[in-house]
């Protein structure tokens, strides 16, 4: 094989670049004036405003929030207080019955087993229970 790597007749020819030119461009700042201190007043008291009613808008609505929480919570608790009620009314109308209030007096002593029957009045008109023997 032949020799390659020191031969400088096989070695590929570089191709040469064109040279880079630069060229220098002058920029042009034009300085722009600054805002009046009136209209930095005017943008500045509108942002303001926009601040302060977001701000207000953003309140209400967590008054609005915090009332809806507050109407659940009394809905649940006025619930749980209705099935408390008409269970407390079942367990009225078991303890007023004549027959509980009869065995009930029996038990203490109040009435003999021997005395006329507990009358009951409901309305105008007069019921009598006959006692259990």
């Amino acid at each position: 094989m032949a020799y390659v790597n020191g031969n400088l007749a096989l070695q590929p020819k570089k191709k040469t670049s064109p040279q880079q030119t630069f060229r220098e461009t002058k920029k042009v700042v034009v300085k722009r004036k600054s805002l009046p201190v009136q209209e930095k007043l005017l943008y500045m008291f509108t942002i303001l405003v926009c601040v302060l009613v977001a701000s207000v808008i953003i309140f209400r609505y967590a008054q609005i929030y915090e009332i809806n929480a507050d109407v659940r919570k009394l809905t649940v608790e006025y619930e749980k207080m209705a099935i408390e009620m008409k269970e407390l009314q079942i367990q009225v109308e078991k303890l007023k019955s004549p027959d509980r209030i009869t065995e009930q007096a029996r038990k203490t002593g109040m009435i003999d087993n021997d005395q006329d029957p507990i009358k009951v009045r409901t309305g105008d008109n007069v019921n009598e229970t006959a006692m259990k023997e």
